[in-house]
């Protein structure tokens, strides 16, 4: 199992940006994906999730209404749209997969929101 953060970049404070995770090495179609993200010293956060075909997403409250979650499941891959950044969204962007009863974590990418 694979997965490859990507998208991550310095953004003014309102502004947007698209997060992108390849997957690879398991049947991405069959499984719930999600985003987290982690600030300096602060504890790994569940951001978003999206059911395997879709149908179905869910997110933090912190981010709900600004941060989006999809899916293009011919590409193997999961997105998170970011809107309406805030400088505490700030944080290294990790996406998951369970399978085979055990997480798996991308390296993460590098959102800073500052001016």
């Amino acid at each position: 199992v694979q997965l490859v953060e990507s998208g991550g970049d310095l953004v003014q404070p309102g502004g947007s940006l698209r997060l992108s995770c390849a997957a690879s090495g398991f049947t991405f179609s069959s499984y719930y994906m999600s985003w987290h993200r982690q600030a300096p010293g602060k504890e790994r956060e569940w951001v978003a999730g999206i059911t395997n075909l879709g149908f179905s997403t869910t997110y933090g409250d912190s981010v709900k209404g600004r941060f989006t979650i999809s899916r293009d499941n011919a590409k193997n891959t999961v997105y998170l749209q970011m809107n309406s950044l805030k400088p505490e969204d700030t944080a290294v962007y990790f996406c998951n997969v369970r399978w085979n009863a055990r997480e798996y974590w991308g390296q993460g990418t590098q959102v800073t929101v500052s001016s």
